[in-house]
């Protein structure tokens, strides 16, 4: 497996390892002590990391197959916006300043553009020629 393709799926998995940990962690000790509000939230942001690092796992498998710089972008892309996105949720909830919270729309324009970034990888006849 290529060394790029090899670092998004390591980093997919590190990302799934904490939000199934942070998920639990939510489940058993916190909900009784966050607010209806919070734990929406806190929920929000391991719903986005899930879903996000498993997409993050599926780019490191076509960058592997189809090594595009689009993809390499995407990927740097996603992982940044799940970082930004889901982390600024957490902090904010561990009680960070709420000037905090400005990350978190960007983080889902993070996202947005790395989804953007992995159509445009994918796109085109090369691939459906077999050609990277």
């Amino acid at each position: 497996m290529r060394a790029q393709a090899l670092r998004w799926c390591r980093y997919a998995a590190l990302l799934l390892a904490l939000a199934t940990l942070t998920g639990a962690l939510g489940a058993h000790a916190l909900k009784g002590r966050l607010s209806a509000d919070h734990y929406e939230v806190l929920q929000t942001a391991v719903h986005y990391q899930f879903f996000h690092a498993l997409g993050l796992l599926g780019i490191g498998l076509l960058f592997d197959r189809h090594p595009r710089r689009a993809l390499q972008i995407a990927g740097w892309l996603v992982f940044g916006g799940v970082l930004l996105f889901s982390g600024s949720l957490y902090l904010l909830l561990a009680g960070a300043p709420r000037v905090i919270g400005v990350l978190t729309p960007l983080g889902g324009l993070a996202l947005i553009g790395g989804w953007c970034c992995a159509a445009i990888g994918l796109g085109g006849r090369a691939i459906a020629d077999g050609n990277p």
